[in-house]
Formats: structure tokens, sequence, C-alpha cells
């Protein structure tokens, strides 16, 4: 079970429970669907469930000329209290009027928080060691503002990319990832940056983030926390030579959406893999794997990784004993084995294994 205590968003109590889903492209057309139906049967557990169903994606594109309409946001911004998204399909080549949607949610509703645990749940084959860390990743900046430009120099073609670190930005990420390791038992946080080249973005960054205990009404809230550094080169050697070093990661857009990858590598896969994009109004929850198109539509698509996002975005709203119920049933059933599908090395479909896991609540 994830070990993960994250800032509840609200303690309102409430009858209903409204969320959003936006399945988009690929697999996510088929594991959101799976994470409803986990939510559903917390029963009482949790306030009942109303699901409003939104669209958004490269399919949604293609159709509609928009890949996030404006309806969608206003009713996730107005009426919902959070949400689930699936994966998106974005081309690797640059489409005039196309922009990833994922990338624009997280942007205007705020959610400059992506936050990923990555745990190992059953024995390792190859003996290696307990991993259990939280990615923390700044979600609205870095290169992902995607400003470029395309111009013809004196040797051809020449593409720049503004990269912008805000200090704003980099002291509630800090915060946030400050909250964390203080919650856990280790109470370790690793700054990852490469500011021995990247001296003044980079820099910044880890300057704000360092300088967050010495904030103004903390009072020594975070001399518990032990802090370290790691240049991201060597942050993923280390991730895969020794995992057990690290607890909290916290990192800028791209490094931690790398990290994060790299680090489902040691779990067996992305499909394990759960997130959630917080702000400090909302919360999305959102499996870290793409959308998958080698096997779309094939159903045999892994639902767990939807299914832990909805358990961590549960726990954020508040609602610890229905996250802590799906958390310890997809634990079963990896621990289990025998009911998985083939990204785990397994012969099961995206229903069954689905089925197991309602079977465990």
């Amino acid at each position: 079970m994830f070990k993960t205590s994250i800032r509840s968003l609200s303690t309102v109590a409430r009858k209903s429970l409204k969320i959003g889903l936006i399945p988009a492209d690929g697999i996510g057309k088929e594991v959101i669907p799976a994470a409803k139906q986990a939510i559903i049967a917390l029963g009482s557990d949790i306030p009942k469930p109303e699901f409003v169903d939104l669209i958004a994606g490269w399919e949604c594109f293609t159709r509609t000329g928009v890949a996030l309409p404006e309806e969608t946001v206003e009713i996730l911004r107005n009426e919902c209290d959070c949400a689930l998204f699936g994966s998106v399909s974005s081309p690797s080549r640059k489409v005039t009027g196309y922009s990833s949607p994922i990338v624009a949610l997280r942007k205007k509703l705020d959610l400059y928080a992506n936050i990923r645990p990555v745990v190992s749940v059953s024995p390792d084959v190859n003996q290696r060691p307990s991993i259990d860390l939280i990615v923390v990743r700044e979600n609205t900046e870095c290169l992902y503002v995607k400003e470029e430009i395309l111009t013809i120099g004196e040797h051809g073609k020449e593409a720049r990319a503004t990269r912008l670190i805000t200090e704003r930005a980099s002291r509630r990420i800090g915060q946030m990832a400050f909250e964390l390791a203080l919650a856990r038992s280790r109470k370790h946080l690793t700054i990852i940056h490469k500011s021995n080249v990247l001296s003044v973005t980079d820099g910044l960054f880890r300057e704000t983030v360092r300088g967050v205990p010495l904030l103004a009404g903390l009072n020594g809230k975070y001399d518990g926390v032990t802090i370290a550094e790691q240049l991201v080169d060597s942050a993923v050697y280390r991730l895969f030579r020794e995992p057990e070093i690290f607890d909290v990661m916290v990192a800028p857009n791209l490094y931690g959406d790398i990290i994060s990858d790299a680090a489902a590598a040691l779990v067996g896969s992305l499909g394990l893999i759960p997130s959630i994009n917080a702000g400090d109004d909302f919360v999305m929850g959102e499996p870290v794997h793409g959308s998958a198109p080698d096997i779309e539509g094939k159903g045999i698509a892994n639902p767990l990784a939807s299914i832990r996002s909805a358990a961590l975005m549960l726990r954020h709203l508040g609602y610890s004993k229905g996250a802590d119920k799906l958390d310890i049933a997809v634990d079963r059933v990896i621990r289990e084995g025998r009911v998985l599908t083939p990204d785990l090395k397994g012969t099961s479909t995206t229903n069954e294994v689905l089925e197991a896991v309602l079977s465990k609540l």
C-alpha cells in the first residue's frame, strides 16, 4: 500500500463526490472506466460518486479541431470536485493548432504538483532492495511552457526552446515536497537539478527549494527533514544502482517526467505507476503510462495504475479509508500473481484484472 500522506484539499463533508472522467486517447478509454468501477465498488467508504464524461485529446482534435474544449475546462472548474485523466496520443511532429491537452489542463487549473509514488510490491526475482519513493515534479513550467522557434541561420535551420524556472513555482513545489517528506518515516528529501551546467535556471530551482525551511512563519517545521542533492544524470544512475537511497525526490518538470518513468522500470511496469496533478483547489488523478497505441483495443491494458491514481486522488481529498481499500486490493492482486496483464508477464485481460481487484474489495 502507498504510504503517502498528502495534505487534503478540503475536510468539508460531502453528500456526493462529482468526478470528471477524461479518458482521452488510446488505452485511456479502457483504464479510466476500470477506475470508475473500482470507485463505485467502495460504496459507503466515500460520498456517493457522480461521474461526468468529458472529452479532450488528439482524437478530439481530429474531430473538432480543438484538443481541449473550453467546456471541459469550465465543467471541471465549476462543477467537479476532482477528475481522472487517461492518456494522450500527441503526435511527435508539429501539427498546427494542436497542443497537449494534459499540459494545458495542468496550467489552466493550476495543478502545479505532479506527485508520482513508485513502490515495489511483489518480491523481486533479482533480489533488488525494496523501493518506496515519491517523485514530486513541478508541473507548470520548465521546457513545458512550449515556447519554441525555428529560424534559418548561417548553418541552416536553428531551433530554440525557452526554459522557464520561476521562484514562485519552485517555492511551492518545494513546500509540497517538504510536506510529503515530513509525513514519511525517513523524512529525506533529494533535490534534483543540473545547476553545474544550468547555473541560472537550475540554480534558481535548487536555491529556492533549499530555502523553503527558512520561509517566514514555518518556525522550524521542517527541521526533521534531511536535505540531499543529486545532479539529474547521477540521480538516474543511482536510481538503478541503489534506489533505496531515495525517499522523496523533487525536480523541475522535464527531469521529474524522465526520472519517474525510469523508476517505473524498477517495479515492473509503467502500468503500475499512478500520479495526481494537485493544486490548492483541485486534484486530478492520472496514470503515468501513455496511450499505448500498440495495444489499444486489444483488451489487455493494465488498469492498476488508473485504480491507484483514483486512490491517490481520494486520499488527497481526505477519503483515506476508501483509498487504503483500493491500494490493498491492488497490492493483493499483484502479490498473488495469478491475474496480471501481459506487461507484468501475465495473460489476463483488463476486465479480468479489474474483476480480481473488485473481488478483493
